[in-house]
């Protein structure tokens, strides 16, 4: 029989399993009605998400269930948000739930899903300026009897209170919220330019349903938020709620509070960051002054009394005067000693016998000299007419004195053949003495 193939686990092929859906499916919408709804003390939810032919076991987590809104019961029709996954032990296959929406929601998501895309695609979206941190005067786009704006004003006052802010009330909800926002939005930029301390917009309102949202939806706000030359931050719902104002907004933060904890920062933070600092400011001050007490102490044992150094300098000293006055007298010594010397030599050689003797070598030397210029004179004389002598006996003037000329032509070429010439050309003789113009009559010969 042929060796069976390695076998896997249990374990093994759930894994492998629940990689496989979580790798190969993205986040999925699903709608259904709910059954078997358990809320354990965990404070998770389970239930089964079914329809007439079939049924999903699904998860919601307690970091998530604490933003659905309406309870679940069974029987409700409802569309969630989530991932397709198994649960190992028991080899469930499920639905890891991110966020719950009645059913009625869907035409609403599709419109949002439309208008996002094409905001996007001319981008609207695109802003990306840095908020002031912290501002120095905020306004706030709320509603006034709101939680959002309790919440704001509560994380503001605690963790930076310098902060100046300025409830814009606005309506958050129903047809009059975006015209409204709309409209305080242009009259803040307008201000801004009076008022240059205005430096942050807050747009912001608790949770709801997605109909309570919708207004934050409007493709109009969504362009003013774009435009407002004033930073802008969106909070608007929970952490699961998105709006189309927080893609338009500079920045977004999931909650009124979280936005709050954005803008500024702690001061207690800082407080304890400055008693930090404080703190080892103070022990590299108490490290210095113990480095350089140490230093003194070992400088002060260094030092001596100045009567020493002075004791010691006197004789150093008196020891080098000894040494400069001895050296002083064996250099008198021997420079007495040279003297004495070179007079010696003197005497032996006197220099008026030196002198007499060069005046007679002198004198000699000016008799050669005189005698051996004469001779080359005579003899270069002689060398000189030689060669005038050889030069007249080949020079062509001589020929011309004995009755010779010699023609050229006009371009001073000298006539060695008849042929050279033509009749009528007129040739320069040059004579023994002067020269003459002469014309060919006939040319005879080659």
């Amino acid at each position: 029989m042929p060796a069976s193939p390695e076998a896997l686990s249990v374990s093994e092929v759930n894994r492998r399993a629940r990689q496989t859906l979580e790798r190969d499916f993205d986040e999925l919408w699903v709608e259904g009605e709910l059954s078997g709804v358990s809320r354990p003390s965990s404070g998770h939810v389970y239930f089964t998400l079914k329809d007439d032919r079939a049924q999903l076991r699904c998860a919601l987590f307690r970091n998530r269930a604490r933003f659905v809104a309406a309870p679940l019961r069974d029987g409700d029709l409802v569309r969630v948000r989530g991932r397709l996954s198994i649960f190992e032990p028991r080899g469930d296959y499920q639905l890891i739930v991110e966020a719950v929406q009645a059913a009625g929601e869907g035409e609403l998501l599709l419109a949002f899903e439309r208008l996002k895309a094409q905001l996007a695609a001319e981008g609207v979206f695109a802003n990306a300026r840095a908020l002031p941190y912290p501002p120095r005067r905020l306004l706030v786009l709320s509603s006034p009897t709101g939680a959002a704006i309790r919440d704001v004003l509560a994380v503001l006052a605690a963790r930076w209170p310098l902060v100046e802010v300025t409830l814009i009330p606005v309506p958050v909800q129903g047809r009059e919220a975006a015209p409204a926002i709309i409209a305080a939005l242009g009259l803040l930029n307008r201000q801004s330019a009076l008022d240059p301390a205005r430096d942050a917009i807050l747009v912001t309102r608790g949770g709801g349903s997605l109909e309570d949202l919708w207004a934050f939806n409007d493709e109009h706000l969504a362009r003013a938020i774009q435009h407002s030359r004033l930073p802008v931050m969106s909070a608007v719902g929970h952490e699961v709620d998105v709006t189309l104002a927080d893609f338009a907004a500079d920045a977004r933060a999931p909650t009124p509070s979280a936005a709050a904890e954005q803008l500024v920062p702690d001061r207690r933070d800082l407080t304890h960051r400055l008693q930090v600092l404080e703190e080892r400011v103070s022990r590299a001050a108490q490290a210095r002054l113990e480095r350089e007490s140490q230093r003194l102490d070992h400088l002060r044992a260094r030092l001596r009394h100045p009567g020493e150094a002075l004791a010691r300098q006197r004789q150093t000293l008196e020891s080098l005067s000894a040494r400069l006055d001895g050296a002083m007298e064996r250099r008198l010594v021997a420079q007495r000693r040279h003297l004495d010397q070179l007079q010696r030599r003197l005497a032996a050689h006197p220099p008026e016998r030196g002198l007499t003797e060069a005046r007679m070598r002198l004198a000699s030397a000016r008799q050669r000299l005189g005698l051996a210029i004469d001779h080359n004179l005579a003899r270069q004389r002689e060398r000189l007419a030689a060669q005038a002598r050889e030069l007249q006996a080949v020079s062509p003037l001589a020929v011309l004195g004995r009755g010779y000329a010699i023609l050229e032509n006009r371009e001073g070429q000298v006539i060695k053949r008849a042929r050279d010439t033509r009749p009528g050309e007129q040739l320069n003789a040059r004579l023994g003495e002067g020269r003459l113009t002469v014309e060919v009559t006939q040319r005879k010969g080659s």
